[in-house]
């Protein structure tokens, strides 16, 4: 995943990623909207031993998803935004773009 790719780039790349391959999966495993650092941390590493990747790439994507506002820290508990719920309930593919898009939404 380390590129040539300018830091903002990177930085997209990795939410992305973060998103698509952890955070959404892991909502919709435990049908929750709010999941622990633990989980975060227990489904990250199962995603990295699988695609054989460094634990640094996602660990660096759940800060940058907190900024954007896709997701909602409160001591070790993180919660998705509010307008991705209905996707959760659904059960529905939930991509980064969707996402970004809902919270930016007024």
């Amino acid at each position: 995943m380390l590129s040539e790719k300018g830091k903002y780039a990177s930085a997209t790349e990795n939410r992305r990623f973060v998103w698509s391959e952890i955070i959404w999966p892991l909502i919709l495993e435990i049908n929750d909207v709010a999941f622990s650092l633990k989980q975060f941390q227990k489904k990250r590493e199962q995603v990295c031993k699988e695609r054989n990747i460094s634990i640094t790439i996602p660990s660096r994507g759940l800060a940058s998803l907190i900024q954007k506002g896709i997701l909602l820290k409160e001591r070790d508990i993180y919660s998705i935004h509010f307008r991705l719920i209905p996707y959760m309930r659904l059960k529905a593919d939930c991509d980064y773009g969707t996402a970004i898009h809902e919270v930016r939404i007024k």
